[in-house]
């Protein structure tokens, strides 16, 4: 696939990046990224298919553009290893935030159609029995904070990991793929430091998820980098990347990411990832509902003043000891 064929600008009202670095390192950066995962996806010693944890948001994007590029340049003959691109509704997603996610994964799925890609796109959701509202209101659990996340096990890490375990069965492996950077917090280059690839290769036993590897394509990029990128080149699937961008802005934050594992979990509520679930009672502020709310969208505001109801329940002494109770019975 041609990549010179770059965007000279992001659509008007999008964000902006500020980078010391010429288009040509840009691109250069990119076909570097692209070619290496063009090179693992060809690795004869193993084809384990490829499970790609897609949020939506920028990382995810950036690593699912980099397979589709390396993809489209492999003959069809050899695109012989399934990918699967994993997206998770909690069901309780920020609006926006879920309808930007329907309308890329729709747009992927008919470019892998189109193109004779071996994707396929898929959706996990909790078991009903395991959603919010019947775990909060139903089997009355409190709701979330720091100490006791429930909800990133049962609406997250559940139903993901037990789709990347029927591929495991099927297959004796599986291959997750990650839009993790080290350039993201603290936390994440200690994980990442943690868990280092096996002796000669890019992959890392998944922690918690037995007969899975992982694969970080993107580990090395920075943050600007990852914008460059997006603001750069054109979505393989069609159109640009304005519409993240815009999300961005109006959020004024970043997205919870693909979560597989509780090691994983402190990255879903906290300051560094805003864009999640808008009853989430685990951060103080919900700031990217906040954000657009105050970029417009004031049709949200219900939303938020309803969030701070369970929340403020969940202060109660009564109601938390009879909860405490109900979740260590369940």
């Amino acid at each position: 696939m041609d990549l010179q064929g770059h965007q000279s600008n992001v659509a008007a009202g999008t964000c902006a990046f500020e980078s010391d670095a010429s288009s040509e390192d840009v691109i250069s950066r990119w076909q570097n990224v692209v070619a290496g995962i063009r090179d693992e996806y060809l690795d004869e010693t193993q084809r384990y298919p490829w499970v790609i944890g897609f949020s939506g948001g920028k990382d995810s994007t950036v690593v699912a553009q980099g397979v589709f590029e390396a993809l489209l340049t492999i003959p069809p003959s050899k695109r012989t290893r399934a990918v699967h691109i994993v997206s998770n509704d909690t069901m309780v997603e920020s609006p926006l935030v879920i309808a930007h996610l329907d309308e890329v994964t729709q747009c992927i799925n008919q470019a892998a159609i189109n193109l004779d890609l071996p994707v396929t796109v898929s959706r996990t959701k909790p078991e009903i029995d395991k959603t919010f509202w019947v775990l909060l209101i139903g089997k009355g659990y409190p709701s979330p904070n720091m100490t006791m996340r429930w909800c990133t096990d049962r609406l997250k890490i559940q139903p993901t990991s037990a789709y990347i375990k029927k591929y495991i069965s099927k297959y004796g492996a599986a291959i997750v793929v990650l839009g993790v950077r080290r350039d993201e917090s603290q936390h994440r280059q200690r994980s990442i430091d943690k868990y280092r690839n096996m002796r000669g290769g890019n992959l890392t036993p998944h922690p918690t998820l037995q007969g899975a590897l992982v694969y970080r394509p993107i580990v090395d990029l920075t943050t600007a980098d990852v914008w460059e990128i997006l603001g750069t080149f054109h979505a393989p699937w069609g159109g640009s990347h304005s519409k993240l961008f815009r999300l961005y802005r109006d959020a004024e934050g970043g997205e919870c990411p693909v979560v597989l594992s509780r090691n994983e979990a402190p990255g879903c509520g906290t300051s560094n990832s805003r864009f999640g679930c808008w009853v989430c009672t685990v951060v103080e502020k919900d700031k990217s509902l906040q954000g657009f709310i105050d970029s417009g969208k004031h049709h949200f505001k219900p939303l938020v003043d309803f969030r701070d109801w369970p929340k403020k329940i969940r202060n109660s002494q009564t109601v938390f000891r009879r909860s405490i109770e109900v979740v260590a019975h369940a």
